[in-house]
């Protein structure tokens, strides 16, 4: 059995988001982003399949551009949607950590402008 606790073993870095990749099976995967306060994930895309996000622990927004920017407050027991093919990105408030869960493989597409 596959299994992972997410906030038992924080693994922040200083220069940039960690993500951790806690389990992952050919159709699936899940990953751990651990952010320290003002880091970013930067707007990008996954082509291929919708992604899940839960909070564990921290603030900060999330936010989705499908041609018109939305922005949400991001705390511990919060699960935001980034649809397939729309930009999505994350700031940290405070330490962050969230989880997210996505079909594989979803592809990744980072936005240049």
């Amino acid at each position: 059995m596959d299994s992972a606790n997410v906030v038992e073993k924080k693994e922040f870095k200083n220069e940039i988001v960690n993500k951790v990749t806690q389990i992952k099976s050919e159709q699936l995967t899940a990953d751990t982003y651990y952010f320290k306060p003002g880091q970013v994930l930067h707007y990008h895309r996954h082509p291929e399949g919708d992604q899940i996000f839960f909070v564990h622990e921290g603030e900060g927004t999330f936010c989705l551009d499908n041609g018109k920017e939305e922005c949400i407050t991001l705390k511990p027991g919060v699960t935001v949607l980034a649809p397939k093919g729309v930009w999505h990105k994350i700031v940290a408030n405070k330490e962050l950590i969230v989880s997210q869960a996505t079909k594989q493989p979803a592809g990744m597409e980072p936005r240049t402008t």
